[in-house]
């Protein structure tokens, strides 16, 4: 069986089909002792919307465990950060190097060419949102 990253969390609405589930991400410093002195310790609330046909069964309220197979979590990451980083250093690089462009033209091309890739990647929102699938289950 794959590996599932797992999170808990609290439904915060139910619709036809869709459960969101509010979660509560700590930062890495979040069980360090010194937390409250030093001030970087933050925690965030998001609101992750789960597809399940069984979305009834849920209530505003009800403790929930969210899961997404663990290859998926890697695609996301992959998809939003590396492959952006990619696309900066290639551009930097091609237009420094190989065309001999300044700097800052170079630099202004590269920020433009990761713009273009996160508009290709939210013209294929949907059919990324297809492979990155929820599930959820009461606790």
């Amino acid at each position: 069986m794959a590996k599932e990253i797992q999170h808990t969390g609290v439904v915060a609405e139910v619709e036809d089909n869709t459960v969101y589930v509010k979660i509560t991400s700590h930062s890495a410093c979040g069980s360090c002792k010194a937390r409250q002195a030093c001030g970087l310790a933050e925690t965030q609330e998001k609101i992750i919307s789960v597809q399940t046909s069984q979305s009834a069964m849920f209530a505003s309220g009800d403790v929930v465990s969210v899961g997404v197979r663990q290859y998926v979590g890697m695609l996301s990451v992959l998809l939003a950060y590396v492959g952006a980083l990619l696309i900066l250093m290639v551009s930097l690089v091609t237009t420094i190097i190989g065309l001999n462009w300044s700097e800052g033209f170079a630099a202004g091309t590269a920020v433009v060419a990761v713009l273009f890739y996160y508009f290709i990647l939210w013209l294929f929102r949907r059919k990324i949102e297809h492979t990155i699938q929820f599930t959820i289950t009461k606790i």
